[in-house]
């Protein structure tokens, strides 16, 4: 009877450890490796901005490969005597789990990365979004510089000119035009040339008021009223006749454009660490607004050290979280470049 009490753990540790620990893994590892890259890529963007503003250089780092590898070694010693006056036995036991993940960091550089992070944005990928739900307004203030001669606040950080009031009016209606199904895009292929995207206005089916402020969009836009749809190129100033001038950013103009809703810490102000530049208000209705103070945040949706400061975006502000995804999302899409001769770091962690 005594001998089955040190047989039963014994027998217990043998099977344990006869099976495959992987599996179990799979789902753990799955969720917490995707919100560890997720919290390092938001960080790393906040970072960006706020480096942008300061006029120093942003620098992205991609998680080019995990490997992850774990052990689990057991050992059971069992000794003892039998004598005539009953048995005396020893049960030792020993086990080490191991878990070593090795993860590779690419610098994300060379000439495709810089085309993409430089290059502004096609005006068919930014109507795309829209095509696809965005907002008209949200998305057409952050994606363009000018619409049709009407421009946007500018993406220069050191710039003072001020924005065209029509610009951001024509983005509201346009968003109440969206909602009713006024509007759209399509791809046409005329004889001997590239794709053309052509914009249309649609009035079927749509109520006097729709048409009305469909309308009064042409009209800021200084196009002709009556006219249903325009060919959209790629141009800073007005389009010409059947044209809708489109002037859009690329994504270093966006984190500048965006940088300016960041808000300075006095302590960084009284040491000159900024240069004197233009500066969204907290009276304006910023894209995006960073907080800044001495002490992290116990609740914010990312938060990094800057200088001895920290950065953040409130939890409950929907806006500028809607924004700062909005660019995750972007900067995804656009080409990192390859990867084939740049330099690598691998960190294994113990």
């Amino acid at each position: 009877m005594k001998l089955s009490v040190f047989l039963v753990p014994v027998l217990f540790l043998l099977s344990a450890g006869c099976g495959s620990i992987g599996p179990n893994k799979v789902t753990r590892d799955r969720v917490d490796y995707s919100q560890s890259l997720a919290d390092s890529w938001k960080e790393q963007m906040l970072t960006n901005i706020i480096k942008v503003r300061y006029l120093d250089l942003p620098i992205f780092l991609d998680v080019g490969q995990l490997v992850t590898g774990y052990s689990l070694e057991t050992s059971v010693n069992l000794g003892g005597t039998l004598t005539s006056a009953g048995g005396i036995g020893t049960l030792g036991t020993k086990g080490r789990y191991t878990d070593r993940p090795t993860i590779t960091y690419m610098p994300m550089t060379g000439e495709k990365f810089l085309a993409g992070f430089l290059t502004p944005i096609p005006p068919l990928n930014v109507f795309a979004l829209v095509q696809s739900g965005y907002e008209a307004d949200f998305i057409l203030e952050l994606c363009l510089d000018s619409f049709n001669g009407l421009f946007n606040r500018p993406s220069s950080i050191a710039s003072r000119r001020q924005p065209d009031p029509e610009f951001f009016h024509v983005l509201s209606l346009m968003r109440e035009v969206q909602d009713a199904g006024a509007f759209g895009m399509r791809l046409e292929q005329p004889e001997g040339r590239d794709y053309a995207i052509v914009f249309f206005f649609r009035d079927h089916n749509v109520s006097e008021e729709i048409k009305a402020k469909a309308a009064e969009v042409r009209r800021l836009l200084d196009v002709e009223t009556n006219q249903m749809q325009f060919e959209m190129v790629y141009s800073p100033m007005h389009g010409g006749p059947g044209k809708l001038g489109v002037g859009t950013r690329s994504l270093l103009q966006m984190l500048q454009a965006l940088s300016l809703g960041i808000s300075i810490p006095e302590a960084h102000r009284q040491l000159e660490l900024i240069p004197p530049m233009m500066e969204i208000s907290e009276n304006e209705n910023a894209l995006l607004r960073v907080h800044s103070g001495p002490k992290k945040p116990d609740n914010g949706f990312v938060a990094v050290p800057y200088e001895d400061q920290w950065f953040w975006i409130a939890q409950n502000d929907w806006k500028s979280k809607n924004t700062f995804s909005s660019i995750l999302f972007l900067f995804t899409l656009s080409d990192s470049g390859g990867k084939e001769n740049l330099p690598t770091i691998t960190i294994p962690t113990y």
